[in-house]
């Protein structure tokens, strides 16, 4: 049998505010076009759209430029659209219809997944685009997904975290063992689509507000040296929060928001999630935390079994280190029918000075 290479990234963020999805940069994406190269099929492994911070309109005009170059450099080949959590649109009427009946890989024409998705496919066209959710299988024992149910499970106390909890709790709690992809949409499906209904009320070119609070927030509570009164008393009475959140039941979470932390946290969180759903893979391919891994100097043991993809998104916050962050953007997973997947770092041949947001 012939073997197939695929090569599997994530959270491009397409149409995100201030331009910080890195693929709208033309040495990025000539890096990326070059590495198709050779390349069997290609996987968009969730989030590809930004659609949290303004209308699909416009997130889709925003993506047609770098979906119609992927299409171009992918003719004649297969190209699979996984949805993410800031892009469920993608698939939610179907996954609605489904239920608890959601299989862990369903493959859907992009037509019956929903009018969004069938966009998407004639902006990746001439190639051939199949959707697949909530994954699909790239290789004999090799599992992908984009890795939104480790919310659910994650230590880390960030705001979809907290959401999630808050839910599960006043549905009876998180999915159990036994549990299918239909219980996670449970309760995640409600969150995801309130938050599309805000974005989809945003004005033309002004993204909705909260965008990018994530990382601001993080930055403020974890910078050293002098900061803000207000940045002080938070980071005295988060552990606090915490802990009471523990007690009403939306944790188990921690009060360390580290480095280190986070990359746990969402180790975790997949690990939990994959064991409740009965994946059964050797190796789970997944996004979500933009954190790739695993990479030179982690612990093999922790990473045993996860790759991380990383993602192409050019946050300062937490790339405040350059080129050495390990949230860097530009990475993807190659995944050989043959053989295990490995990590690609495609960006790092690329100025960091011509990836950065324009502004003016």
């Amino acid at each position: 049998m012939p073997r197939v290479r695929t090569l599997v990234l994530s959270d491009l963020h397409l149409g995100s505010a201030g331009g910080v999805d890195v693929l709208r940069r033309p040495a990025a994406l000539a890096a990326l076009l070059g590495a198709l190269a050779g390349t069997d099929r290609l996987v968009l492994l969730g989030d590809v759209l930004e659609l949290r911070q303004g209308p699909v309109a416009d997130a889709l005009a925003a993506a047609q430029p770098v979906l119609a170059a992927l299409g171009e450099a992918m003719a004649g080949r297969e190209v699979v659209v996984v949805a993410g959590n800031h892009d469920h649109a993608l698939v939610a009427p179907h996954s609605e219809d489904r239920g608890r009946a959601l299989g862990l890989d369903e493959t859907i024409e992009p037509a019956a997944a929903s009018p969004l998705a069938a966009a998407v496919a004639a902006a990746l066209a001439p190639a051939r685009v199949t959707v697949a959710y909530p994954g699909l299988w790239l290789a004999e024992g090799v599992y992908a997904t984009h890795g939104h149910y480790l919310d659910l499970h994650g230590t880390v106390p960030a705001y979809e975290r907290l959401s999630a909890g808050v839910l599960a709790r006043l549905l009876g709690g998180p999915p159990a063992v036994g549990a299918v992809p239909g219980d996670y949409e449970a309760v995640l499906a409600p969150i995801y689509a309130l938050l599309g209904a805000v974005a989809a009320r945003a004005s033309p070119g002004r993204p909705v507000r909260g965008a990018g609070a994530a990382g601001r927030t993080w930055r403020a509570m974890t910078r050293e040296g002098p900061r803000p009164w207000r940045a002080h008393a938070a980071a005295a009475a988060f552990p606090l929060a915490v802990r009471a959140l523990n007690r009403a039941g939306v944790g188990p979470l921690r009060a360390d928001l580290s480095g280190a932390a986070l990359r746990r946290g969402g180790l975790h969180g997949i690990r939990e999630a994959a064991a409740r759903l009965d994946v059964g893979a050797r190796a789970i391919v997944f996004g979500h935390t933009h954190r790739p891994g695993p990479l030179p100097g982690d612990d093999p043991a922790e990473w045993a079994g996860l790759w991380n993809t990383g993602s192409w998104v050019l946050d300062r916050h937490f790339t405040a280190g350059g080129a050495r962050s390990p949230y860097w953007p530009g990475t993807a997973i190659e995944v050989d029918s043959g053989g295990a997947p490995r990590l690609r770092r495609l960006l790092d041949d690329v100025d960091p000075g011509v990836l950065s947001p324009r502004r003016g």
